[in-house]
């Protein structure tokens, strides 16, 4: 991808301190929170009657909300391929530079690698999962790799981390809030925090573009605009089980969180109305004259969509998952 130049000397010249931006946006390892805070503990006496509370507790969990979890939960586990796209980034150079923009990458992936580990082992747990469809679900995942539309452009992908933080945080806070009104409090716990380090992060991504329209606002306002115009797709979404074609699984695990409420196409529009909000779009000033277009096209496009978004249904059908076992 041939980038502008100035897009790199931004980069650099924004990751000079970088471990003031770590330091902002990152909790201390020592005392961040860690999954066995939150599970069984598997030497103590109480090992065996723990999980079997765990399970009770699990058993009202309804059949949409267990698709969604897990569905989340294997893409919290994709994390491999976040880690290598993001150090992939024009800028991001883990070689001549390991503590700027590539220590961003690590120690951002260090704090989300918590989130899979915590779900899998609570579902592993939870006895109502057939693990190794989940796990062979992962794995696809995994390979399939993911197609954003961003490739190496840093402007472009932050963009797009800034919107999917903010809504994988919406996600995981409504299945904490679901899991509280199924009287299940220890996973409306873990979810809960994992919603709290996803705005951390979405807040950090924010702030990166943020930064940019004051340094660069031409070529950041012709990023947003080419994002929005191919639309923000979800990291899951290739997708798939077993003996399943790449991407069609996603369908279905879309169609249940749109069910129960977790993650909707009015969420999505109303990310994009608080992201124009939030950089000031509309009062961004000495731009070029491609800019002011992509500025126009951005402003309109939420009303837009709200047209559509009346008009469509959601499907009512269920879906029999593979990973569900009962």
């Amino acid at each position: 991808m041939n980038l502008p130049a100035s897009r790199i000397e931004v980069m650099n010249f924004i990751g000079q301190k970088m471990d003031d931006i770590i330091g902002e946006f990152l909790k201390p390892i020592d005392s961040n929170w860690q999954p066995s805070d939150f599970l069984p503990e598997s030497d103590s006496p109480d090992f065996l009657p723990d999980i079997k509370l765990l399970q009770e507790e699990c058993k009202e969990l309804p059949y949409d909300y267990m698709a969604v979890l897990i569905g989340d939960t294997i893409t919290e586990e994709a994390l491999p391929t976040y880690e290598a796209w993001l150090m992939g980034l024009d800028g991001v150079d883990s070689v001549n530079d390991p503590q700027g923009w590539a220590k961003w990458v690590r120690w951002w992936t260090a704090e989300e690698n918590r989130h899979g580990d915590l779900l899998n082992k609570y579902l592993y747990l939870s006895g109502r999962v057939n693990m190794k469809q989940m796990e062979t679900s992962t794995q696809y995942l995994i390979a399939d790799g993911y197609d954003i539309g961003t490739g190496a452009d840093p402007y472009k992908n932050f963009i797009y981390t800034s919107f999917q933080e903010l809504a994988t945080n919406i996600s995981h806070r409504r299945t904490a809030s679901l899991s509280k009104s199924y009287g299940n409090k220890t996973l409306s716990k873990m979810c809960g925090v994992i919603a709290a380090d996803e705005m951390r992060h979405y807040r950090a991504y924010k702030s990166f573009v943020n930064r940019i329209f004051e340094i660069d606002p031409s070529e950041m306002m012709i990023a947003f605009e080419d994002m929005m115009r191919k639309k923000i797709v979800m990291p899951a979404h290739f997708l798939r089980e077993s003996g399943v074609k790449m991407g069609d699984t996603f369908a279905h695990f879309s169609d249940a969180a749109q069910r129960l409420g977790v993650y909707t196409t009015i969420d999505y529009i109303e990310i994009m109305e608080g992201l124009i909000a939030d950089w000031k779009i509309e009062n961004i000033t000495n731009i070029t004259e491609q800019a002011e277009k992509a500025r126009d096209y951005v402003v309109k496009l939420p009303a837009r969509l709200r047209r559509l978004a009346e008009r469509s249904k959601v499907p009512q059908l269920e879906y029999e998952f593979s990973w569900i076992s009962r």
